[in-house]
């Protein structure tokens, strides 16, 4: 006869659902205990099934994922962070992709395909009006928001704010009075951390007497393309910027094709500050705002297993974010109008 759970548990004098959650990885089980009970396990040539292990503990092995992208460079750096965080853990992950405000219907939302098939859920980059709307802050388990926060859920995320504003005062440190933004959108976004980037850049045109004027500001759809549309553009203008704060790097390198394109020097014509901290951000010379993706995903998913497991109570981390000063903002801006080159 084939051996169950149950006979683990009556050989380690334990209950089947302390015997799943040792075997599965899963916390709030005594170190010592755990040991004996895979020392115990190993030696009766027992492995656990997710059969078994619902049975015992009530649980799916499923955590659930929602997220409004999935091949963009900072959402793959977190699912590897996520993918880290789990590796230790017998879960299967469930995706769901919403798609973004305004776009088509969903068939089914994120909250009811959700329901009743996971054990707890990390929400990537979505508004907090997301959030709610789609309901996934009234599901009956642990969920964990990455990138923005809602009094009374775990979340983990940066000072976007703080950040911006790190950026733009370096560039302003350098000499700069006339500093131009790409963004993301057109339309208002509802997206926090685009929004708290536009209030860092503000806040440091404030502090330091400068104006803020909506005519060097261009929108490049955080794409390498419409990055470079939006520098030609700012390019274009009788006065352009002599540095431009680009709000994410992707959208830099965009930027820095077109400078070269024209027959410009990052960091000689035009100072450039990117956000994020992208794998190629060294490669352009790019000076960046780098954020700690992978461990923003891998700590997420640290969460989410601790709240299963009933250890923790929902906090709100915020990570450090460091600017990495390059060659596009190496030098003092050019008195010389990059318009007559």
């Amino acid at each position: 006869m084939a051996l169950t759970i149950r006979d683990v548990a009556r050989a380690a004098g334990v209950s089947t659902a302390t015997v799943s959650r040792a075997l599965r990885g899963m916390g709030n089980v005594d170190p010592r205990t755990r040991s004996r009970i895979v020392a115990i396990a190993q030696e009766m040539k027992f492995s656990i099934s997710p059969t078994a292990s619902r049975l015992a503990t009530g649980r799916t092995g499923v955590i659930g994922i929602v997220t409004p992208y999935i091949g963009r460079w900072y959402f793959t750096e977190v699912f590897a962070g996520l993918e880290a965080g789990l590796a230790s853990y017998d879960v299967e992950l469930l995706l769901h992709a919403t798609g973004l405000p305004g776009g088509p219907p969903h068939e089914v939302d994120a909250a009811m395909r959700l329901r009743r098939r996971v054990d707890g859920v990390i929400v990537l980059g979505l508004p907090p009006e997301m959030v709610r709307s789609e309901g996934l802050h009234e599901l009956d388990v642990p969920v964990v928001l990455l990138g923005s926060a809602i009094p009374g859920l775990a979340s983990v995320s940066i000072d976007d704010r703080a950040g911006a504003h790190v950026a733009v005062r370096h560039l302003v440190d350098k000499g700069h009075t006339r500093i131009g933004l790409i963004s993301g959108r057109h339309e208002s976004s509802m997206f926090v951390p685009e929004n708290d980037r536009l209030a860092g850049y503000l806040d440091a045109l404030s502090e330091a007497d400068l104006p803020a004027s909506e005519q060097v500001r261009e929108y490049g759809h955080f794409t390498l393309r419409g990055g470079g549309q939006a520098m030609a553009t700012l390019l274009e203008l009788p006065q352009p910027p002599t540095a431009v704060f680009c709000m994410s790097d992707e959208m830099a390198f965009g930027a820095i094709r077109t400078m070269n394109r024209g027959g410009l020097a990052p960091g000689r014509d035009v100072a450039l500050v990117g956000f994020d901290g992208h794998d190629l951000a060294s490669a352009f010379d790019l000076s960046t705002i780098e954020q700690p993706v992978r461990e923003l995903g891998r700590q997420a998913a640290e969460m989410v297993m601790n709240a299963i497991a009933g250890t923790t109570h929902p906090e709100q981390r915020v990570l450090p974010t460091m600017l990495s000063a390059r060659g596009t903002t190496a030098l003092p801006p050019r008195r010389a109008s990059v318009a007559n080159r």
